[in-house]
Order: structure tokens, then sequence, then C-alpha cells
């Protein structure tokens, strides 16, 4: 009599949380997608499910984190969803062009993250893409879970931080090849930077350095993740930022 009883409160009790355990890829390009799920699943035992926005699922609370790697438009409904989903506690993590400029056309995208794309020449601030590059990526938080757990940097990168002079200090980081930068993101409310990048412009030898190449904040009851990096399979495979990215999903503000 018991021993069902017992056996159904525990089937119970487990639903919820395997679902929360889920991890939710929105996507519109699929190879570095799958290559993440993966990842998630091999090395951490996560589950998660890598989907269209056609085939966004009705409800997303129920997601342990949803990641975000949107290169063409962002649907309002799945605008809004996401949106939704962060307030109310969740977990999103942005990736690599789900911050890029056909996101200008979405009426809540930047506000809710908190960062403007402007338009206009890049030597006067303008928002630029360019690929491929060689880019390094400089490690801004040394004591940030999603910076530091297992993640090894192989090298130290030349770092000044803008409006500081002159002077270079020496960080750890790390450089992708054939990746992609993206230039001039202004951000426009408070958060905790992660991550900067350094790249030099072949042709004329410029030096751009800034400090949006990775982020957190809060939003509502949840957090926002943003990593710039991702532009291929081989960004994801580098072993310091396949493990930063882990750790993103695995972060507990």
């Amino acid at each position: 009599m018991f021993k069902p009883l017992l056996l159904l409160a525990g089937v119970l009790l487990s639903g919820p949380t395997l679902a929360a355990a889920e991890v939710l890829i929105v996507a519109d390009e699929f190879p570095a997608m799958e290559w993440l799920a993966d990842t998630l699943q091999n090395r951490e035992g996560i589950p998660s499910r890598v989907v269209a926005q056609t085939n966004l699922p009705p409800q997303l609370a129920g997601f342990r984190a949803v990641i975000v790697y949107i290169h063409g438009n962002l649907g309002a409904r799945t605008e809004q969803a996401l949106i939704e989903y962060t307030r109310a506690g969740g977990k999103l993590i942005v990736l690599h062009h789900s911050i890029s400029s056909g996101k200008r056309n979405n009426a809540q995208w930047f506000k809710f993250l908190g960062v403007a794309l402007p338009e206009g020449d890049v030597s006067q601030g303008g928002y630029k893409w360019i690929e491929p590059v060689t880019l390094d990526i400089v490690k801004l938080a040394p004591d940030h879970f999603i910076t530091t757990n297992q993640v090894s940097y192989p090298t130290r990168i030349g770092w000044r931080a803008t409006g500081a002079g002159t002077g270079e200090e020496s960080l750890p980081g790390f450089t992708l090849h054939e990746s992609e930068v993206y230039l001039n993101h202004v951000i426009t409310a408070p958060r905790t930077q992660l991550l900067g990048f350094k790249y030099t412009d072949a042709k004329s030898g410029q030096v751009w350095r800034q400090n949006h190449a990775g982020w957190v904040k809060p939003s509502g009851g949840g957090w926002i993740v943003y990593l710039l990096p991702g532009h291929s399979v081989k960004d994801f495979e580098h072993p310091a930022y396949a493990r930063m990215v882990l750790n993103a999903v695995t972060w507990k503000p």
C-alpha cells in the first residue's frame, strides 16, 4: 500500500528537478550549437534541446538556462519570450551575433540587454563587424566563476583600459583564429565585465581594446550572460572558451 505511494511521490518530486536541469538552445545556425549540446552532455551531464525559433516551447520557465545564438532576425515572439523568462528568474546566455545590427529593428532587445550599436563610421564610434580576424580575449574578472572555474589561460596579453594612459598591464588570455570581432558596442546599463578583447587591424595596424567581450548583469529576478566569441565551431572548441560557456550554464548567481 505504502510502496506505490512512495514511488508516486518520488516521480512527482523528480519531475520538476529533471525539467529544471535541461538547457534550451535557440539557434538559427546549428553546427556550433549541436557541438555545444554534445559537450554539455558529455562533460557536465546536462541535457539540452536545440531548437529553431519556429519550434520555441510555449513555456520556458522550466529550463535551467536558455542559450540564444541567433544570427538573423530575432522574431518578436522569441524576443518577448526570452525577456519574460529572464525577468521571471531565468538565466539567459546570449552568444556572439545575438547582439548584432540585425536586432536594431527589435523593439525591446537592446534596451533589455543594456547595449546600443551606434550607426556611423567606426572611427567615430560607429558599430562594425569584421571577419575573419585573429582575436585576443582577455580575462578582466579575476574572481568570477565563469572566468575562473577550470579555465586555463595559455598566454598573457598586453591590456590597457580605456582612458588609462599609455602603459599596459599583462593579463591572462587566449587567442582565437579565423574569428569575428564586434567593435563599439556601447554599454548603457551597469554590469560586471568578465572579458575584454584586443584586435589589431591587419591593414592599418590600429589596435582596438574594448571590454565588452563578456559580461553579466541582473534583469528582474534573473540574469543575462553575454559572451562575444562564437563565430564558428572553431571558437567553441578552444579549451578556455569551451569551459567558459559551460561555466555560464553551471554558474549559480
